[in-house]
């Protein structure tokens, strides 16, 4: 029977294996493919909604019109011009870029700004471009569906309670399926081609290489800001990559590549928002103030704490205790949210009910939880603040809770009003293209046009080696100021 059993199977894997090959358009080799084309857009098109509403896009469409077209016209010379191809900028400071299955491709608007042509921006698009056409990431699924492991589909923040916080987020979870290697040169390569074809000059992508690695040295680097993976974690080395395209260069013949365009990009980048955007939130001291929503919280000392998109989340030095803060979506009043919370399979309450919270009408109330891992105890909390719910929940295992109660107790009935006008008129970095008008280094030009970043972080957006580096007369260069 074992035997019978093991060869229907076998019989099995060989019919989905005949019926799921097809043409791979970048190397015309068969491949296994168990993902067709209408699936991956539609897998791609539901992804990208969610990474917008989960990232948000930078609210200037002059900027997203200027990308979309850039992209837009790389794409229509590669091998499937005939996927909806979509390009967009997410509202993030870490320097990053990915695609999305079925030409859905983002950047970060930290990486416009680690960036300084045209020419750069046009290899990052081409790179991500090139995961598409060679189709990096239906490979990735088909092997994914063989495995019959799935895609696994899950919270970013807390994947074991990711019912509790209602963070499910499929589409950045596709972005944890890294390449290969052998994909990333792969991608690489077709990226530098995809820029050549439209004469650009594509040396400028050992630039961007350059940056990032300057980047990721850095403490911003390692922020813990962004829901997003970094970008070199499964990328070859830069050095490597540098080699790679100077040999590709080598080439190229010459005159035919020689598109830089930098003070068209770098106009383009005039009043972009520049790190993090305190209107969305901030952290000072362990103590969360947001200006826009006006209000703070104060988390607990030495927590690692995480201002994300769609929550902000505190976790324990052991990592065995979360405080999260969101916003309760679609519902009337904190009894609303509460009872909505309640109704989730394996979530019970304790005691607990109306009160108020620093003058806010709220609920809070003790519960347990079952999970995979155990039983989880915490504490729920729901706060109605100008038309607004907040839902705060602490929570730990259930063994761990009563050391942690005390200090759950304290961060939530610390969220209070904000009425420091410091805090509530506080504004962004931005930054300013400035031609200069003679020569300089960029020590003189931070005199002459100070920028509130660090000198060492000027040097890395405008991709000079120090301070003492000579910017020549009419070189377009970026400051960073504060509105």
């Amino acid at each position: 029977m074992m035997a019978s059993l093991r060869g229907r199977r076998w019989c099995a894997a060989v019919l989905v294996l005949a019926a799921g090959c097809a043409t791979n358009p970048v190397t015309g080799r068969r491949q296994i493919s168990l993902v067709s084309q209408a699936q991956e857009v539609q897998l791609g098109q539901q992804s990208a909604v969610q990474v917008t509403q989960e990232i948000g896009l930078v609210p200037d469409s002059a900027l997203q019109r200027y990308v979309q077209n850039i992209g837009g016209t790389l794409a229509a010379a590669s091998e499937r011009p005939a996927l909806p191809w979509t390009f967009r900028v997410v509202d993030d400071p870490t320097p990053n870029a990915f695609a999305l299955p079925g030409g859905y491709i983002f950047l970060t608007r930290g990486m416009l700004a680690l960036m300084n042509s045209e020419a750069e921006l046009a290899s990052v698009l081409g790179h991500e471009i090139g995961h598409v056409t060679a189709k990096h990431q239906v490979t990735m699924m088909s092997r994914a569906q063989l495995a019959q492991i799935g895609l696994g589909l899950g919270s970013i923040l807390v994947p074991r309670l990711q019912n509790l916080g209602g963070l499910a987020s499929g589409g950045l979870q596709l972005l944890f399926l890294s390449y290969s290697r052998d994909a990333e040169r792969q991608a690489d390569d077709l990226g530098f081609r995809y820029a050549v074809g439209q004469r650009y000059d594509a040396r400028e992508m050992a630039r961007v290489f350059q940056s990032l690695q300057r980047v990721s040295e850095t403490e911003r680097a390692r922020s813990g800001r962004s829901p997003l993976p970094s970008y070199l974690a499964s990328h070859p080395g830069e050095p490597e990559r540098i080699a790679s395209v100077q040999r590709r260069a080598a080439t190229v013949p010459a005159g035919t590549a020689t598109r830089v365009e930098t003070a068209a990009y770098l106009n383009r980048l005039n009043g972009m928002v520049y790190g993090e955007n305190p209107r969305q939130g901030y952290f000072q001291q362990g103590v969360f103030l947001h200006p826009d929503l006006r209000f703070s919280i104060v988390f607990p000392t030495g927590w690692r704490t995480q201002n994300l998109p769609q929550a902000v989340t505190g976790a324990s030095p052991r990592q065995d205790a979360v405080i999260q803060l969101t916003l309760a979506e679609q519902v009337r009043n904190a009894d609303d949210a509460a009872r909505r919370f309640f109704q989730q399979q394996g979530v019970q309450a304790g005691q607990g009910g109306r009160t108020t919270v620093n003058g806010f009408p709220a609920v809070v109330v003790y519960f347990q939880a079952q999970t995979q891992q155990g039983i989880i105890a915490g504490i729920a909390q729901w706060l109605e603040k100008d038309g607004q719910v907040y839902q705060v929940l602490a929570y730990s295992p259930g063994q761990a809770f009563r050391q942690y109660e005390g200090t759950f107790r304290q961060t939530l009935n610390s969220f209070t009003s904000v009425t420091d006008p410091a805090v509530l008129n506080i504004r962004p970095n931005r930054i300013r293209a400035v031609r200069v008008p003679q020569a300089m280094t960029l020590a003189q030009f931070n005199t002459r046009y100070p920028s509130t970043i660090p000198i060492e972080e000027l040097a890395i957006i405008n991709q000079v080696a120090g301070a003492g580096t000579t910017l020549p007369a009419g070189a377009m260069v970026k400051q960073v100021v504060r509105e």
